[in-house]
């Protein structure tokens, strides 16, 4: 089992910046990608970024430039860096690991509650 406690989120006006991370705990032998996913009100939940098992990043197309993710391998936490925040960037966002259980390998997938990034002036 998995279990993310995310923080960050929250007000902030347009241009400004926030700061979301997401420490996963539990039965952790190893990850496969552990990230944000982000989703607006009438829209479809969508990849923010991530971090790959082998210490590769993805971005949306819409966030790349603005936001940087980083990972701390030893307390397994995620943080997600954004900048020149704008209304498109409102959102739930909910943190999302993947990876392999020490109970037999087993596979892990785990979403967080999510977390309300609300850019508005």
């Amino acid at each position: 089992q998995v279990h993310l406690v995310e923080s960050g989120g929250g007000l902030v006006q347009p241009g400004g910046s926030l700061r979301l991370s997401c420490a996963a705990s539990g039965t952790i032998a190893s990850v496969d990608a552990h990230g944000w996913y982000r989703q607006a009100p009438g829209k479809q939940r969508e990849l923010v970024a991530e971090v790959t098992g082998g210490g590769n990043t993805n971005y949306a197309d819409s966030v790349k430039g603005r936001f940087s993710i980083s990972r701390d391998n030893a307390k397994n936490t995620v943080s997600l860096e954004m900048n020149s925040l704008n209304s498109d960037d409102t959102a739930t966002y909910f943190c999302h690991f993947v990876g392999r259980s020490t109970w037999y390998g087993l596979h892990l997938d785990a979403w967080g509650p999510g977390t309300l990034v609300l850019v508005s002036s």
